[in-house]
């Protein structure tokens, strides 16, 4: 009997997750922890999906003085390489995946394919994310939302540097005050800085429940998709 609350789960990382306390670049034992838990999970029966971004290497606001569309699309190949470090690590586990990539690259990944996407996971494949939604202007927020709204995903875990969503950033504001559960409304209303703007509306309108959580502890994952008591849920 499984565990897990959830059938089917698409996971969102940030760059900086995969670089430790290094804050740039892979750290390669930082990226097999992750993917401990990532099997955990798995081995729970639970279909995984993850969308990566690529901080770590660039981000699209870094090139203020660049074109933004050649910026955004520097950021989205970094995300390519983050696929790239995910997927060796998984494999190295004995987990089967695959990294779909919003640009085609053929020689190193499969092109997103939703029907592709929905087969693989159905057999216990772990499908990595990259290069965002392809789109220059769309974070890779974005790309998660659509992403699992594309493969129907029960849930989205949102794994961050601090471990829930908060009035205010607690590493400035000591007063902030952590929410157990909050509306999608509530943060677009208090202008919460949980996603980018366009990424919680999307949510929104897809009634995609969220999970915000610490990343720092990679067991946080396993926890989450138990549904223990963990982060903030935002609905």
């Amino acid at each position: 009997m499984s565990e897990a609350k959830y059938k089917r789960v698409l996971l969102k990382l940030s760059g900086e997750a995969l670089a430790g306390e290094q804050k740039t670049g892979v750290n390669v034992e930082v990226v097999g922890k992750i993917c401990d838990k990532i099997k955990e999970v798995v081995d729970l029966g639970v279909e995984v999906a993850i969308v990566v971004g690529g901080g770590n290497f660039w981000r699209g606001r870094d090139g203020h003085q660049m074109e933004r569309t050649t910026a955004d699309y520097m950021g989205m190949l970094a995300t390519a390489m983050n696929g790239l470090a995910l997927q060796d690590a998984l494999e190295a586990r004995g987990l089967y995946s695959r990294l779909q990539t919003a640009i085609e690259m053929r020689e190193i990944a499969e092109p997103f394919i939703q029907r592709k996407t929905e087969k693989h996971l159905s057999k216990g494949r772990v499908v990595i994310f990259a290069c965002g939604s392809g789109h220059p202007y769309f974070t890779t927020d974005t790309a998660a939302v659509l992403r699992a709204a594309e493969i129907q995903a029960d849930t989205i875990l949102l794994g961050k540097a601090i471990d829930g969503v908060y009035s205010a950033d607690p590493k400035i504001d000591s007063t902030a005050i952590k929410y157990d559960e909050i509306t999608y409304q509530e943060v677009l209303n208090k202008d919460l800085k949980v996603m980018d703007s366009t990424a919680t509306a999307l949510c929104k309108d897809n009634n995609i429940p969220l999970l915000v959580f610490g990343i720092a502890d990679p067991d946080n994952i396993v926890k989450a998709v138990k549904g223990e008591n963990i982060g903030t849920l935002v609905k």
